[in-house]
């Protein structure tokens, strides 16, 4: 990268749901080390399950402690200090990935714990009293659908709010969170002085001051106007009184958060001139890090939520997705569809019928054929976001399936399969979801390729079912844990937009070389054809699964 030293080193951080990792890559874009924070082995005085605390009075209502966020890098910064593999007076940019829609509100009075950290102390004991709540509620709440009922209904419908914001109030977003909390915890909303995103929050803490919200996680928050990329009166108002300036500023996530405090320069020996640059959210992040910038490729990132993510040029927001801003563009949108129930209910399936171990697991979806031989699953270990269904399991056999055509077959409902057939209804119908809501979407079915990232695309036997069902090949990166990796890049593309003077398209730092750094992607399973048998598959899910929500349907 030409006007970037050599030796210069770019630190991505990502504070997902279970943990917070750290990528860091020279200037030839490869990853010099890595380290990552388990919240739930590492930090078990907060006493957290997956990364979250369950409301046990507040149905839905799912929250992480703030202060395990701030605990946690104290604990990743001291690891990358002392690394034998890295300098870390050689980083001269940060930036940062979080999970996307959790909010962190800040006590009246904190912008001066911020500005006057003591690097003689830990950062989590300086922090203890900052916060007007300790508990962050996080993109999993779904306590929230009053709130977004009575937004939708202020902003003329659920598809006049996905017009302006980007997507129709779900229950994770933002929006609905705070407007739940100035409603019944009103001593809270107005002790508050500035509401963070967790991608902003954790820049606060790196800069020493208030950080400003991206466009791209701001898209999530059911408060941004996604064409103008400014806060929107209208969807403020319906959300609480005096909210923007709690919010406070908007800025692209090229842009750069501020220099890196003294705190850090202090107690760890950054560079006095590291610059930070804005944070966003980890599915953004992760479109960053696996290069994602043609229409005709899909991602889809396998974690503890399933999320699937393309490019498009188009701004046509519907019920089904959500846009945001692109991440690494000044022009463009990312779609992404979410499903709450991912590689945690993948791991109940596997307990409970795989004798806990994914061997067993995969060699059941082995041995069972594509289409289960008409079995279909729906399972929902937590509140489902797309589509918005409760917690319940649906099984389903179709009578005399053939393996051939489904026209005029009916289904009827089943109590329990067998466990190889369980899997398969578990993983295979993940994949039937995804591939008939991207088509709802209009994005290209089948896709040119699938790039796939998130825990379990380390898993041959689940990419291999992902191949058959969407019909094309399936890639990998060389790490699963794109997001840290993306955030790494950005923080590279926010230093070098900064010494350009302006906006340069990402590519810039890869164009050509793609292969020689930690970003190229490799072929993991090429596809055998079978996405036309699965056409009228997903089709009869589809109507099955059309059927629940109106019977069943949250909203």
């Amino acid at each position: 990268m030409e006007d970037i030293p050599d030796d210069s080193l770019f630190l991505g951080l990502d504070n997902s749901t279970q943990s917070l990792k750290a990528t860091v890559l020279d200037s030839s874009l490869n990853i010099v080390c890595t380290e990552i924070i388990n919240f739930d082995t590492e930090l078990p005085h907060y006493k957290t399950k997956g990364g979250v605390h369950r409301d046990p009075f507040i149905s839905g209502r799912i929250t992480s402690p703030t202060l395990m966020w701030i605990e946690a890098l104290d604990v990743i910064l001291l690891r990358l200090q002392t690394s034998p593999k890295l300098d870390i007076d050689k980083i001269v940019a940060v930036s940062g990935s979080a999970q996307q829609h959790g909010s962190v509100y800040w006590k009246k009075g904190s912008l001066g714990i911020l500005s006057y950290l003591d690097s003689k102390k830990p950062l989590v004991e300086q922090f203890e009293n900052a916060f007007s709540t300790k508990d962050s509620p996080i993109w999993m709440d779904n306590s929230t659908t009053e709130q977004c009922e009575a937004i939708e209904k202020a902003l003329g419908g659920a598809l006049e709010l996905a017009k302006l914001t980007g997507s129709r109030a779900h229950e994770r977003c933002t929006g609905p969170q705070i407007r739940r909390i100035y409603e019944t915890c009103p001593q809270v909303y107005h002790n508050t002085e500035r509401i963070s995103l967790v991608s902003s929050f954790m820049a606060c803490i790196l800069i020493g001051g208030y950080a400003c919200i991206d466009h791209t996680d701001g898209a999530g928050m059911n408060l941004m106007d996604i064409k103008e990329r400014a806060w929107s009166n209208l969807a403020l108002e319906a959300t609480a009184p005096g909210l923007e300036d709690k919010l406070g500023n908007l800025a692209p996530a090229h842009a750069i958060a501020g220099l890196i405090a003294p705190y850090f320069v202090e107690r760890f020996q950054f560079n006095k001139d590291c610059l930070v640059i804005q944070w966003s959210g980890d599915n953004p992040n992760s479109l960053a890090g696996l290069t994602l910038n043609t229409p005709g490729d899909l991602a889809i990132s396998l974690g503890t939520s399933d999320t699937v993510f393309g490019i498009t040029m188009n701004h046509s927001p519907n019920l089904e997705g959500n846009f945001f801003p692109n991440p690494v563009d000044k022009e463009g949108y990312m779609v992404m569809l979410v499903y709450k129930n991912g590689s945690l209910t993948r791991e109940d399936i596997r307990d409970r019928c795989a004798e806990r171990s994914w061997e067993v697991f995969n060699h059941f979806l082995q041995q069972t054929p594509p289409l289960n031989c008409g079995k279909i699953g729906f399972y929902y270990k937590d509140h489902e976001i797309l589509p918005p269904l409760p917690v319940g399991f649906h099984r389903y056999a179709l009578e005399d399936f053939d393996g051939k055509t489904l026209d005029r077959l009916v289904e009827h409902e089943v109590k329990n399969f067998d466990p190889p057939s369980e899997v398969r209804a578990l993983v295979e119908g993940q994949f039937v979801s995804m591939r008939g809501h991207i088509e709802k979407c209009g994005m290209l079915s089948p896709p040119e390729r699938i790039i796939a990232t998130g825990g379990a695309s380390a898993n041959h036997g689940i990419l291999s079912c992902l191949a058959s069902v969407f019909g094309c090949n399936v890639y990998t990166v060389q790490r699963p844990d794109s997001a840290s990796l993306g955030a790494a890049l950005r923080a590279a593309h926010g230093l070098l937009c900064y010494t350009k003077g302006g906006f340069v398209p990402i590519s810039g730092l890869y164009i050509d070389k793609l292969e020689k750094t930690a970003l190229g992607c490799k072929l993991a399973v090429a596809s055998n054809h079978t996405a036309a048998n699965y056409a009228s598959f997903v089709k009869k899910r589809m109507e099955i699964e059309n059927r629940l929500v109106e019977t069943l349907g949250r909203r």
